[in-house]
């Protein structure tokens, strides 16, 4: 069983080296264990820093394509090299390295396809009151959404099967945590979720500026992802309701017309505000039904992306049914 273990990296030259160290090259259940640099376009000695430690590959962008490109390319190239575990970790040394055994034995033993890490942040000392409980929110609403229980979302070591990366599709350059989660639920991925440590915080992120930024990115990609898998459900709810509104606000301009024994002029405008309402809560209601066929084609690309790149790749693990 091979394990490769992708770093993907913006100028991590001072920070690399310790998250390097931590990695272990011997894990029981696991044959190989090598490590991928995904280079998004560093200007400093990122590179060559990675292999004066020795890592077995690099993968380099001419210009910096975001973390979504860079997990994304990241994840074919393991792909491709064989890899039955991917592990992602990051370059900031932000996760304990020596905590990838615990990470991986969930499938090794087969007992799960995604793995996540739970860093616990309500524990972690660097990390702001605010942030804290924006954390815990946060992963309270994703595991809603998705239909799991995952108590720290933003994790980013997480550790993938073979089969499980070759299912999920990329839909975002800023950040796969909350993408994956939400995927991991509709897609019925099993996914279990392990303590991990954290190291001392050596640099502030590069992914966003401030909190603020983070959930607004973070909601942002809940909701397009959300809808993609529940557009019915979410156009058809506030359809009815819109509906519903102009519905009663028309009913209350017939109780005034057949209380008052002739048409109202002084309330055409809530006559006018009820057709507006009932009208695009319907349109809203056949926008979701569109959505929704919409939503069952891409399910059936993504299945046949998944079977092509099985195709492709060549290495089924699946086992063969006894005759």
């Amino acid at each position: 069983m091979k394990l490769i273990v992708q770093i993907p990296c913006l100028n991590e030259e001072a920070t690399l080296p310790a998250t390097i160290k931590d990695i272990p090259r011997q894990i029981d259940g696991i044959d190989q264990v090598e490590i991928l640099i995904i280079d998004d376009g560093c200007t400093d000695r990122t590179v060559e820093v990675a292999h004066e430690l020795g890592v077995d590959h690099v993968l380099s962008f001419p210009g910096n394509r975001g973390l979504g490109h860079a997990f994304s390319a990241g994840f074919d190239y393991c792909l491709r090299q064989g890899a039955d575990i991917v592990v992602n970790t990051d370059g900031d040394n932000q996760y304990h390295g020596g905590d990838i055994p615990k990470l991986v034995k969930p499938i090794v033993e087969g007992k799960a396809d995604l793995v996540i890490g739970d860093r616990e942040p309500e524990k972690i000392a660097h990390f702001s009151w605010f942030k804290k409980k924006m954390q815990t929110v946060g992963s309270k609403v994703v595991s809603r959404l998705a239909n799991l229980e995952v108590p720290d979302v933003a994790s980013g070591f997480k550790a993938y099967s073979r089969e499980a990366a070759m299912r999920f599709a990329f839909s975002t350059d800023f950040d796969h945590t909350v993408d994956h989660v939400i995927q991991a639920g509709r897609k019925r991925i099993i996914t279990v979720n392990v303590p991990i440590r954290t190291n001392e915080k050596l640099r502030e992120s590069r992914l966003f500026s401030n909190i603020g930024v983070f959930i607004t990115h973070s909601m942002g990609i809940m909701l397009r992802v959300y809808s993609s898998y529940r557009a019915m459900k979410i156009f058809s709810a506030a359809g009815i309701v819109c509906f519903g509104v102009g519905f009663l606000i028309g009913l209350r301009f017939i109780y005034f017309w057949l209380t008052q024994g002739q048409l109202p002029n002084q309330h055409v405008q809530s006559l006018i505000l009820a057709a507006v309402l009932m009208l695009a809560g319907f349109q809203m209601v056949l926008t979701g039904i569109v959505a929704d066929l919409i939503n069952a084609s891409r399910g059936v690309l993504e299945d046949v992306s998944y079977r092509l790149r099985r195709m492709e790749l060549g290495h089924d693990h699946q086992t063969e049914p006894k005759k």
